[in-house]
Parts: structure tokens; sequence; C-alpha cells
């Protein structure tokens, strides 16, 4: 997405293609978490802290509809933990420098309490405060999308690469397959082809070259979503190490909790990741150890796994492994980029289009050749947002939902009382943002979901209807999506909490 914004923004025809859904995979898979790293400045890697610290107040200037500034609470309950972790979290202040959110501050145990009240206060001591950014990743994912065509970027989902056009060993283009109608088939040809398929890096590299060298190691991350009751201040919560040495956070999104995440090795690349038992275990533990109130299996609203699309390196661990991104080029020219996290997405754009410019042979001089993004407003631009409004997160879009609503008020009824998303949300996500399927409204348009996997599935029915009206399809198209959203959302909830049934299975289908 970031590097269609900057090509287009440049003046360069860009044409982005997505097998799934726009951030269908790892992308809005995160902890939401728009931040340095304080993990990586534990492991000394200064560099990706400083260029994070970067990013993420540029990322803040442009996109203040969907980025917001989140205190964190590191819970002390040792001696040692208070000057050891408020230390390291002053150098984290000094190194954002003008672009810090707010300065970290001690905190006394009555203090800590008063921010967190449901954390264990057995042994506490007191705590740290600082802060970091917080987002929500497919939304801005879709917001860039828009923005890569506002500049005149052509974006398709559902649009698999088959295979690499060549001309004279050189890679001039792309086959495609459209997933939504199996039969149809086209070429694209391009100057510049660019690989940024994140953990399916490896699968375009074999098109290119069936000898070619691994270059992503993953590692799947799952997080847990809790009720509020759980977490019930604006404030998150950092636990700075974990059985595996990894920092696990607990975070309020969207009047939910967010608790996660973990780090377990994965050799196959899938869209639709699983969370294990044994991770969703490792989670409850871990957080059971710091809340007052343990929650348990019945408590669990949502659970989501992604996959890291890692470097591979030499580290025994896939923790350890690098978060820098990685460009390469092929014999065949074709270029690629791997590795990074969402903060720097812009960063990692801007690097990978000097060298696709450089091998267009675009002068440096001219205009198009100018990087444009660290400047350049996201779609939806608002200064004045309200983040405790439900739809703060169309920004300036929300009005067109709005109107909606004024032309048809029955677009103002919820889609399920336990979900704050409206009927207008659905009309306005097929005509203004390529939603295509039910599983693209409930998971990615909207975080219903992520957020209530139990609701979305009751919901599934009135989101097709909706769909299937605005774009005339059939009861048999209902039918299809509910099926295949059900395959998905189950996995989004431990057996026990699944809704008796599969909804859906009433309809009458007919031709």
């Amino acid at each position: 997405m970031g590097i269609a914004v900057d090509a287009a923004s440049r003046g360069l025809k860009t044409l982005l293609v997505e097998k799934y859904d726009f951030a269908k995979a790892t992308s809005s898979r995160s902890t939401k978490l728009v931040h340095g790293g304080v993990r990586y400045l534990q492991q000394g890697n200064i560099k990706l802290v400083m260029e994070a610290l970067k990013e993420r107040g540029v990322l803040l200037k442009n996109a203040p509809h969907l980025i917001k500034n989140q205190a964190f609470i590191v819970p002390n309950y040792k001696w040692w933990e208070g000057p050891f972790y408020g230390i390291g979290l002053k150098v984290y202040d000094w190194m954002a420098g003008s672009l810090g959110f707010g300065p970290s501050q001690f905190l006394s145990r009555e203090e800590t309490l008063a921010l967190a009240p449901t954390l264990d206060g057995d042994g506490l001591r007191g705590g740290v405060l600082y802060h970091d950014g917080q987002f929500d990743d497919a939304r801005l994912a879709i917001h860039l999308a828009m923005t890569a065509a506002d500049h005149g970027a052509t974006l398709i989902n559902y649009m698999c690469v088959e295979g690499l056009l060549k001309t004279n060993n050189k890679v001039c283009g792309v086959s495609l397959n459209d997933t939504l109608k199996d039969t149809s088939t086209y070429q694209a040809k391009a100057k510049v082809v660019i690989n940024a398929t994140g953990v399916f890096t490896d699968s375009i590299l074999t098109m290119d070259d069936e000898r070619a060298d691994s270059l992503v190691t993953m590692s799947q991350g799952i997080h847990i979503v809790l009720d509020r009751k759980f977490l019930p201040s604006n404030t998150a919560i950092l636990i700075p190490r974990t059985d595996d040495k990894r920092v696990l956070f607990a975070v309020p999104w969207h009047d939910k909790v967010i608790v996660g995440t973990t780090d377990t090795p994965v050799k196959n690349a899938t869209a639709e990741p699983t969370a294990t038992q044994e991770e969703i275990d490792f989670v409850l533990h871990h957080i059971q150890k710091y809340l007052a109130k343990d929650p348990g299996y019945s408590d669990i609203l949502s659970v989501f796994a992604g996959l890291r699309p890692l470097v591979r390196g030499q580290s025994k661990t896939t923790a350890a492994l690098s978060r820098d991104h990685h460009i390469a080029i092929s014999d065949s020219e074709l270029i690629t980029i791997t590795g990074g996290k969402w903060t720097t997405y812009r960063k990692m754009a801007e690097d990978v289009l000097e060298i696709a410019i450089h091998k267009i042979g675009l002068d440096d001089k001219h205009a198009v050749a100018i990087c444009k993004t660290n400047d350049l407003p996201i779609h939806g631009f608002r200064n004045d947002v309200d983040f405790n409004m439900p739809r703060y997160y169309y920004g300036a879009d929300e009005e067109g939902i709005q109107s909606l609503i004024r032309e048809d008020r029955k677009l103002a009824d919820q889609i399920h009382p336990l979900l704050p998303f409206v009927r207008a949300e659905v009309v306005w996500a097929v005509q203004n943002e390529m939603c295509m399927c039910i599983e693209d409204f409930l998971s990615r348009r909207t975080r219903a979901l992520l957020l209530d996997a139990r609701a979305a599935i009751e919901s599934a029915l009135s989101v097709a209807e909706i769909m299937a009206a605005e774009m005339n399809k059939n009861t048999v198209w209902i039918k299809n999506q509910i099926d295949n959203f059900y395959s998905i959302a189950k996995n989004y909830l431990p057996a026990s909490n699944l809704p008796t049934g599969q909804p859906g299975f009433e309809i009458q289908t007919t031709n």
C-alpha cells in the first residue's frame, strides 16, 4: 500500500494487485501499535528504534484521524524494575525528540492503581508511565489504498499473480487471474515489478527462479480480545518479560482489550492462520499473573493470529530475528522487499521506490522522482477527530456515511446489538471501499470479527443481504458468503464459545 501511494504521488503509472482482500493476512493482525519498539531498544537495535520513532511522528502528522496517543504502564513488582525500565524509557523519550508523544514518568503504587485499577495490587511497588501510538491497522490499509487511488493508482483486490512475464530473461510484467471469476485471466506489462507480499514473498521468488533462496522466516503471533471490564481505564499495560523473553501488551482498543502476543515459528504461509490452544494458554497464563480478576476461555470474545515475515537470519529463535526490512534484486530485475513493520511502512516504500526509479532510468532531478509522502495527508485526513466517537476512523469520510443515513433512516440501524456498526457502513464499504465479500466488511472494513467473533457470525446474514442488494446478487451468493465466512470465523473463537449451529442455513436458495 505504501509503495502504491509513493509511486502514484510521484506521478508514476501504478498498479497494485492483491490475491485476497487488502490487508487480508498479516497487515490486519497486528497489536495495533505505531511504536518505536521498546523491545527493540532492549535488544540494542538503535537504528530501527530511531527510524520507527521518526516514522511514528510522521504518521501522526499525516493521518491524525487514525493515529492516537496511547499511555502505557509498566508495572513494577521488584525493587530494581522501576529504575531499570524507567531509565530505558527516558532514553526512548530522548530518542523520539520533538516527535515524542509525551514524557515518561515514575509512578507510585497508588498512582499506578489509579490509572490501572484492575492490576494485581499484591506486591506492586509502582510503575513507569510512557507514551506510544495506537491505530487500526486494516483501516489504515484501506485509507492508504484510497490515497493511492486519489493520486491515480489502479488497485485491484482478489486478483492473483499467476506468473511473471519476461523479455530476454528480464521481468516485464505479470500474468493475472481474477479469483472471483476463475476463468478471467489478464496480462499487465510494467517497467518494474515489485514483490511486496509479506509471508508469501518466497512464492513469488520461485515464480521468478525455482531455485531462488528463501528470504523469509515466519513467526506466528496471536492476540485474545476481552471485555473492557478486565482493563476499564484508557491506560494500556506492558508486561516487560514473558517466559519466551518477549513483551506482552494489554491494550484498550475499540472499547475492548487486546492481549498479546506470542512468537511461534511457522513453516507454511497461509492467509488464515489459527491460534493453537498452547498459544491461547500462554497469553492467558501471563496476563492472569498481572490482573486482579483472571480471564478464562469463556471470557474470550475473539482470538486472532498473524504471521510475521521476518528476514531470514542466523538466530535460533524468531523472537530474536531483526524487524528491519530487506530489499533484494534478482538477476531478472524483480525487486523484492520484505521484513519491516507497520510503523516504518512509509520509509520502506521510499527505499524501494528509489531503487525502482533508478532502474527505470528517471533522473533524480525530475519532479516525478521526488518522494512526497513525508508530508502527504492520508485519505480521510481530519484534525478534529474525537476518538471516543464510534466511527472516528473514517475521518472526513464519515460525512459520506451520514449522508447515506439522511437519505434512508433505516441505514442508522446497528447490524447487531453488541456491535457499534450500522447498515450505512455496509453500503459505504461496497460503494467506496471495494468491499467484495462479507468477510471483507466484518473483518477489515469494520473490525467486528476481531472484536466479538460470535456477534460477527450472528450478523453475517444481515450484512450479506445488504451487500447483495447493493451488488445485485441472489440468495445463492448470500448462502455461499455465509458458509465461507463461517468457515473462517469459527477459528476466531474457542469451540466452547461458538454459537449453536451455523447461521444462514435457513435461507431458501434459488437461482
